[in-house]
């Protein structure tokens, strides 16, 4: 993956909709240059999918929470997690507990009652979220920031 392939990820990260032909523009490349290396990237499994991001609020999840989970029925519990709408997230993690999950319920009463499910997979500690001060970080930094964080190295 070259320097070009990284500029492509950047522009597609921060607008997946974006024609082939304006994401030639940006990056110097043709239309058939930039839809091959697209494609490519997407064969290699770099590209793995297109994704719209929804406003949590906007659909009426209005309660999100991170839970830390400790089981010794892994395979029930993950089961339970596939099949619950509310679970958006679920990380096997070392240490204590087995599992950070990411849950979006419409309130916190709503939580309280996942929690109650979760009782007979194990113990947990909800960590109800206040707020998301930082928005989530592009996986592909833009040049210029790539650009500074090579002069602090």
């Amino acid at each position: 993956m070259d320097h070009v392939d990284k500029q492509i990820l950047y522009h597609l990260q921060n607008q997946a909709r974006i024609s082939m032909t304006e994401l030639g523009k940006c990056v110097g490349l043709s239309q058939p240059a930039v839809t091959e290396r697209v494609r490519r990237m997407e064969e290699k499994g770099i590209i793995q999918e297109y994704r719209t991001m929804i406003s949590p609020e906007k659909i009426g999840k209005q309660a999100a929470a991170y839970i830390l989970f400790r089981t010794w029925d892994c395979h029930a519990f993950l089961d339970f997690c596939r099949s619950s709408p509310d679970v958006v997230e679920c990380n096997r993690i070392s240490g204590e507990h087995n599992y950070l999950l990411k849950v979006m319920t419409d309130s916190t009463r709503s939580l309280e009652e996942f929690g109650n499910q979760c009782d007979k997979y194990g113990t947990y500690t909800i960590l109800i979220v206040m707020s998301s001060p930082i928005e989530p970080k592009l996986l592909i930094p833009s040049l210029e920031e790539a650009n500074l964080l090579a002069d602090l190295e």
